[in-house]
């Protein structure tokens, strides 16, 4: 099952058959019953997922006892905790999964290990870093500025198959607002469409 992952790295990287198949050759695939967690935190893992199908979460828990979603990765997206994967320190948050789920596990050195086969896997690494960075930076200035109706348009953007895949108050959570607030929000919209 390491062919949507192979797919992902032709379609941008533009490279051949051939070396999609050598890149991918030392990886491994592994399935995930829903609820299953994948990283605690304080974990040491220098894992990062893509996923083959199913859905998986990045979230924290505070000291109240209340979640919060930092991301959803559904298929196709990849997923890790970066102060595990790449610092190599404790994990602060955990993965688990949404669905039942099969992911590609992504090692620390598979970047650098493939460069030989597929020189323009560094590229694609750093161009994948900076969409992270400039995806949590929108995240940040939405949750800072944007009003709840703003946040969940965006969310369904960026999310476009999840609302029916996830509970609300999931989609409450990485929202930053209460299931209350985005029963009311989602009414508001409904009412606002059928005008």
């Amino acid at each position: 099952m390491l062919e949507k992952f192979q797919a992902y790295l032709q379609e941008r990287l533009a490279i051949t058959d051939e070396q999609a198949k050598e890149a991918v050759s030392c990886l491994k695939t592994k399935s995930f019953k829903k609820g299953q967690i994948l990283l605690s935190p304080g974990d040491l893992k220098s894992d990062s997922y893509f996923i083959n199908s199913g859905l998986l979460r990045c979230f924290s828990i505070d000291e109240k006892g209340k979640e919060h979603i930092i991301q959803f990765a559904p298929e196709n997206w990849m997923i890790s905790e970066r102060n595990s994967a790449v610092f190599n320190e404790p994990s602060f948050f955990y993965i688990d999964a949404i669905e039942d789920t099969e992911v590609v596990v992504v090692k620390k050195d598979f970047f650098p290990a493939i460069q030989y086969v597929v020189p323009k896997i560094l590229e694609l690494n750093i161009l994948m870093l900076h969409n992270s960075i400039r995806f949590m930076q929108k995240r940040i200035n939405m949750l800072l500025g944007a009003t709840a109706e703003e946040r969940y348009l965006d969310f369904i953007k960026l999310y476009p198959n999840l609302t029916l895949r996830v509970p609300q108050w999931m989609i409450a959570s990485y929202l930053g607002i209460t299931p209350e607030s985005l029963s009311r929000v989602r009414k508001d919209l409904a009412k606002k469409h059928f005008k």
